[in-house]
Parts: structure tokens; sequence; C-alpha cells
């Protein structure tokens, strides 16, 4: 078996053959055959991915991923400013993540900001109503992610424990668990409709 023995892939999404390619490319001897190999190299990576051919800079992206690929050893006139080795290698910064804690996670963040929001409001209809807003939408969001039916006394306690008691829906009731989901399913099917064609 020689696969054990073959060297990892610079660019894994062009696959062995395309490397494979490149390391001829870099053999050629005659400076004009190699730019015209690498010209074909470069039309064939173009292929595999027809959908990106309408976006800016693809042809210059595809000069720099041939270089990285040749490990900047491909001695040939680019017609695009090539990204530097240095740059290549550069480890890309990660994004600080959120660090403020989550009481109930299937609830997400936007729900303990509407309870924050409720709580500045003043007590009357406009409040009660937005309550009962934030209470169906804590109830959808737990259907989302346990697709059990979820009883309303639950949400009643979430809401108030996630409000430090301040916040209920006294005589409200919620919408039916299997609306909720129904109307998902109808978004899902609508989507995929107008998606399809």
């Amino acid at each position: 078996m020689e696969y054990p023995q073959r060297t990892d892939l610079i660019m894994p999404e062009y696959g062995r053959n395309m490397q494979q390619m490149v390391e001829h490319a870099i053999t050629i001897p005659d400076r004009e055959e190699r730019m015209r190999c690498a010209q074909t190299i470069i039309s064939v990576m173009g292929n595999m991915f027809p959908c990106l051919r309408d976006v800016n800079e693809f042809k210059h992206k595809l000069w720099d991923h041939l270089a990285m690929m040749s490990r900047y050893r491909l001695d040939i006139d680019y017609p695009y400013e090539i990204i530097p080795k240095d740059k290549s290698t550069e480890k890309v910064q990660k994004i600080p993540y959120p660090s403020s804690q989550i009481r109930y996670m299937h609830y997400g963040h936007l729900v303990h900001d509407m309870i924050s929001v409720a709580l500045e409001m003043e007590e009357g209809e406009r409040r009660d109503c937005f309550v009962s807003f934030i209470a169906n939408y804590m109830k959808k969001q737990y259907l989302t992610w346990n697709k059990d039916a979820v009883d309303d006394d639950k949400i009643q306690n979430d809401l108030l424990e996630l409000s430090g008691g301040k916040l209920t829906f006294k005589d409200l009731s919620l919408k039916n668990s299997k609306d909720l989901v129904a109307r998902k399913k109808q978004r899902q099917n609508n989507y995929r409709k107008n998606k399809n064609g």
C-alpha cells in the first residue's frame, strides 16, 4: 500500500491529483511550458468550484492557492500579486466568545434580553402582551431543542426564575405545542418550495 507514504495535502479541497499536477509543474524546465501548465491547473481548479466563478477576485484566489500548493516553489510570472509565504501561514486570531452565563441554553440569549426589556416596562396591558410573547417564544424554543410537548407550568416557572420572580403570565394560556411545531414545519416546507422553484 502506498497511501501511508504519501505526503499531506496542502489544500485538501483540491485533492491529491491536483497536488500531483502542481508538483509536476514545478519540475518542468521550460518557463513558458511551466506557465502554460500553471494556467491549465488554474482552469481545472476553477472548474472544481463553478459556483464561485462570479465571486470577486476568484481568479486571484486560485493563483494564491496554486502558489501555496507549490510551497511557493513554482517559478512563473503570476498574473496577480501573490500572498507572501509568511502571511499565508499566519494563524487567524480567534474571535472571543461571549462569556455571559445563560441559565437555560435552549432558550438562548435573546430571551434574557427580552426579559430585561420587559422588566423595565411599566405594568399594564402592553407589558402583559410582551410577557405573553416572551412566554410563547420560550415555548417555541423549548420545542426546538426538546421534541417533547412542554407544559405551560414549566414555561411559567422558568420565566419566574429568569426574571427573578417579577414576571408571570397568570391568566394567559400559551399556544398549543402542536400549533407551534406545525407552523415551523409549514415555514420549512414553504422555504423548500421557494428554493426549488
